[in-house]
């Protein structure tokens, strides 16, 4: 039988795999934490966004809405969707919405901060998000771009409930 910790770590490597494969790299979403969070977290960089960020790829309930979306989008992509769910998904219909509701739903993870910074982000499309939302690419990326940039904001929520140790790593080299 196979353990939780060996399954977060399947389940954490099939995500980076499949975040890779669909473009994003976690440098990508960590660019949006800093965007976020650089007038809020004094020294925040690179490298402690993505232990954030790594802390949400973590949590068992954000890898399970992120493995779904992106399997979602991968099925869309190849045509393997019944109708009216191919076309909704073909065209990202706007009222679908499921994308959105799915990505508040690991957001809130994180707390009130995450769900505001996911709305945020969302409305910009900054960084990897304007990549993942351009139709023209011809890649169905419903779920992924709502998905990446609540990761980028649950990560925003988890330094911010964790002030403490996140001053203490700037201040101490990591």
């Amino acid at each position: 039988m196979t353990s939780f910790a060996e399954q977060d770590k399947e389940y954490y490597e099939h995500i980076l795999r499949n975040l890779n494969e669909r473009g994003v790299t976690l440098p990508d979403i960590a660019e949006i934490v800093i965007f976020l969070e650089k007038d809020y977290v004094d020294g925040l960089d690179e490298e402690i966004s993505i232990y954030a960020i790594n802390k949400v790829l973590h949590k068992r309930e954000a890898q399970n809405a992120i493995m779904t979306g992106i399997e979602l989008d991968v099925l869309a992509e190849e045509g393997l969707l019944s109708a009216p769910m191919q076309r909704i998904m073909k065209t990202d219909e706007s009222t679908y919405g499921i994308d959105e509701n799915m990505a508040i739903t690991l957001a809130s993870l994180y707390g009130s901060v995450s769900v505001t910074n996911y709305g945020y982000v969302d409305k910009l499309k900054h960084g990897i998000l304007a990549k993942l939302n351009d139709k023209s690419t011809g890649k169905i990326n419903v779920f992924l771009d709502d998905l990446v940039g609540a990761i980028a904001a649950a990560a925003c929520g988890w330094l911010a409930h964790n002030e403490n140790e996140v001053s203490k790593m700037i201040h101490e080299g990591k």
